[in-house]
């Protein structure tokens, strides 16, 4: 082989090599950073795809709605206790979390929850996001959407005119 040949060989190889180490170490940065959105059905009986469970010690984020009559507060301070269901759980999920939850969580409402799993039924949580209705619309985006699509007024809370004491 002629020395040029070489030289652009061992270039090639350094350029792939110095690639491979520079993809490796971004992968491995981000493993820490990588939440898995599970279901409480899921971390129970595994993921419908794969059955894979997830492990004890493991950062997830779990969604579900909040068992009516669940939520407990542990002493004087923000520690709270609540139960998570879905549509195909038989056995719920208990989220434990120490802090300020949000203005929307209450009960029946949906949740999602960012922590770690303790056990194979709780989860350690770090951040509960409370979801707003789905059929909410901004008042501005639904007169926008009368012109394409004819909305009924009593159908859509955005669109509703209050009465004459104010309530909607």
């Amino acid at each position: 082989m002629n020395p040029r040949r070489q030289k652009r060989l061992y270039t090639a190889l350094v350029l792939v090599s110095g690639l491979a180490i520079t993809i490796g170490l971004v992968l491995y940065a981000l493993k820490e950073n990588i939440d898995l959105f599970y279901t409480p059905n899921e971390i129970v009986n595994g993921k419908k795809e794969t059955g894979i469970k997830p492990q004890i010690g493991q950062r997830l984020r779990i969604g579900g709605m909040v068992v009516e009559g669940s939520v407990k507060r542990l002493g004087n301070d923000l520690n709270v206790q609540f139960e998570l269901a879905d549509a195909q759980s038989k056995q719920n999920i208990t989220i434990v979390y120490d802090g300020i939850l949000p203005d929307l969580f209450r009960e029946g409402q949906g949740i999602v929850a960012n922590g770690y799993l303790r056990t194979p039924t709780q989860v350690e949580a770090f951040e509960v996001l409370a979801k707003h209705d789905e059929e909410y619309m901004p008042p501005d985006l639904a007169e926008a959407m009368k012109g394409i699509k004819h909305v009924k007024p009593e159908n859509n809370p955005a669109l509703a005119k209050p009465d004459a004491s104010g309530a909607y």
